[in-house]
């Protein structure tokens, strides 16, 4: 029996254009004209493929752009240049608008029952260096990369070996490849689409100068010493690094590519004269030339923005910088323009209570579930929403929002009730009905009920929701304290069991359909907050971490393993139900407003970004799905 993805994947390309013709050089980006003069560049009906991808601006609602312009963006680190292999949102498969699957860099894809998966590829489809992208540069990942124990001494991808082992690959002809399991793996297409996908495929042209396989033991140990590493997989890694764009000469399939070597505080990206989108007349995406990223201390991107220094800025800037910016645009509309997009996470800010503490006295506490729902049902979300979100959100627990299919009022309202009588009601149950001089609760041990919450400090909005709910515990005995730490260290400490409990963002996708993945409401990383061992323990495939022996923790690892070999959306989303029941009646975290908006400030003269939309990490990639490649500028910054 045909898959359900079948149909989707071959309709999505049922509809393809004619060969571009030699006439169509009338398209050339100007940009390239230097090149193309110089005979260094083939023209453009040469450089796409013989069927690129068709994107219908005007379908989209959008206005067909000119050529054109550099478009600054701010960056609070040299890491952030990942943001353009986001932005850029190049994939296999990728999430449209609506957030279906279509075939992207594939001309298209077939599945059958979710255990086999058939992919073609663009006959003439090239790297942005001009050498062919074909079914080897499949087969070289996967014998040369995946098989490699050297390079994946791991064994693979968790996605590639669900229930434990590697699919069968097959290289069908130069442009099919097909990966084969016993069991369905419904993940495989959802993780080929996600903000940082899968690899399963990179240029061999180029990586195979890196690999002892390919390349003698000489050259290979001056090219480790000119790059510093000191194992030549050390060095295959460094230089085929895709998500994170470091490597200037790697092939990239992306709209950009990146120039720049680090260190460095500007990183210039051109555009590729080799991407394989078009609009409907012919005219080669992206319209932009050039996207220019600029390192800044993340505590003044907003002042940037608003002075104008930033064309296109989503990143490094919050909600409760949007009076600020739109009071800029007030001043000079002809430069900046400000829109709210609605933020896509769970929870704009989310409470994890750290069922991993080391502190046994908490750690016996916070796994009671009597103690997270009094936690929940003391918090004020009115106030919280009025005070910090002006009334925009909505209060919530972390759950998926009324956009997302799976959506259940009652996921949204479990326990988010403020009812302080109950939440004092359910911590005296508890055994904690003993207080201090001052009101606060005791211990069993004596200690004073303390909860330090500990935050990357990313956002003052952190502080002003944490300063509420200081207030919302006190009047249930419980004093509340905020910790301030990196990023980094803030992650170390939660796996150690020094963080008691966090603020964080919420669940990153909250417009899920029964497609996608439902790991997020599992202990399946070692980055959640709230069980941190217990996801190393399911990251390691137990060889790290700790076993869950929380049962309902258990349960949902469990329900991940059924989806995982569900052969149905519909069993799929049965699933998922259970899973969000679960998650939210047992307060694994303790949202308290979604549906917030996002600032999006671009330039004035920027055209075709959306006024509204929806924007997270997962699924829409930031900006990604709504294609910056149709995003063109009124005015030339060439000489920005």
């Amino acid at each position: 029996m045909i898959g359900r993805r079948t149909f989707l994947g071959l309709m999505a390309s049922a509809v393809l254009p004619q060969p571009l013709l030699a006439a169509d050089v009338d398209n050339e980006p100007e940009y390239l004209a230097d090149w193309l003069r110089a005979g260094q560049m083939p023209h453009l009906a040469k450089r796409l493929p013989k069927f690129p991808r068709v994107i219908n601006v005007a379908a989209m609602g959008r206005v067909a752009g000119r050529y054109g312009g550099s478009v600054r963006t701010l960056i609070g680190s040299q890491n952030d240049i990942r943001l353009m292999t986001i932005y850029g949102y190049a994939r296999l498969v990728g999430y449209d608008s609506t957030l279906t699957l279509q075939p992207d860099i594939l001309e298209s894809f077939s599945t059958v029952n979710d255990m086999v998966f058939t992919f073609k590829l663009r006959e003439g489809h090239k790297w942005s260096d001009g050498e062919p992208f074909t079914a080897h540069d499949f087969r070289y990942w996967w014998e040369d990369v995946i098989l490699n124990k050297e390079l994946t001494p791991g064994g693979g991808a968790l996605e590639l070996r669900p229930h434990g082992s590697l699919p069968r690959f097959e290289l069908l002809d130069d442009l099919t490849v097909r990966y084969s399991w016993d069991d369905p793996n419904p993940n495989f297409l959802p993780i080929l689409a996600a903000p940082q996908p899968l690899v399963i495929a990179g240029p061999a042209h180029y990586l195979k100068q890196f690999h002892k396989k390919y390349q003698d033991n000489i050259r290979l140990s001056s090219l480790m010493k000119e790059s510093r590493v000191k194992k030549w997989q050390d060095l295959h890694i460094k230089m085929g690094r895709s998500y994170r764009p470091e490597n200037p000469k790697l092939p990239v399939l992306d709209p950009w590519k990146n120039t720049t070597a680090p260190p460095a505080e500007q990183f210039v990206f051109e555009r590729n004269p080799y991407f394989h989108r078009v609009d409907e007349n012919g005219r080669q995406l992206p319209y932009i030339d050039r996207v220019i990223l600029n390192i800044s201390s993340s505590a003044i991107i907003a002042a940037k923005t608003g002075a104008g220094e930033s064309d296109l800025q989503a990143t490094g800037i919050d909600f409760n910088d949007y009076t600020f910016l739109k009071e800029a645009e007030r001043r000079d509309p002809s430069k900046i323009k400000v829109d709210l997009w609605k933020a896509a996470r769970g929870s704009r800010v989310a409470l994890y209570p750290n069922l991993n503490s080391a502190d046994a006295v908490w750690r016996d506490l916070l796994r009671d579930v009597r103690v997270r729902r009094a936690l929940s049902l003391a918090i004020d979300r009115h106030e919280i929403n009025m005070a910090v979100f002006y009334g925009l959100g909505t209060a919530s627990a972390n759950t998926v929002l009324p956009d997302s299919p799976l959506f259940k009022p009652e996921y949204a309202s479990a326990w988010i009730e403020h009812d302080p009588d109950q939440a004092n009601a359910l911590l005296d149950a508890v055994g904690l009905d003993k207080r201090d001089e001052d009101g606060v609760r005791l211990l069993s041990d004596g200690r004073r009920m303390e909860i330090t919450v500990e935050t990357p400090g990313e956002s003052t909005l952190d502080s002003d929701v944490l300063e509420l709910v200081t207030d919302h515990w006190r009047k249930i005995g419980i004093a509340l304290f905020i910790r301030v730490s990196q990023r980094d260290v803030f992650r170390s400490r939660a796996m150690g069991g020094r963080i008691l409990m966090s603020l964080w963002y919420g669940l990153d996708n909250g417009v899920a359909t029964a497609d996608m993945n439902p790991g997020e409401l599992a202990p399946t990383t070692s980055d959640q907050m709230q069980w941190p061992l217990w996801g190393m323990y399911y990251l390691s495939r137990q060889t790290q971490g700790v076993a869950p022996d929380v049962p309902e923790a258990v349960e949902l690892i469990k329900l991940l393993g059924e989806w995982e070999e569900a052969a149905s959306s519909f069993e799929r989303a049965e699933i998922w139900h259970k899973m969000l029941k679960v998650y939210t009646d047992q307060v694994f975290s303790i949202g308290l407003v979604n549906a917030t908006l996002q600032p999006i400030a671009h330039s004035a003269s920027m055209q075709n970004v959306p006024e509204k939309a929806l924007y997270g990490f997962d699924p829409t990639c930031l900006l990604g799905v709504y294609m910056p490649d149709t995003f063109w500028m009124k005015e030339d910054r060439r000489n920005a």
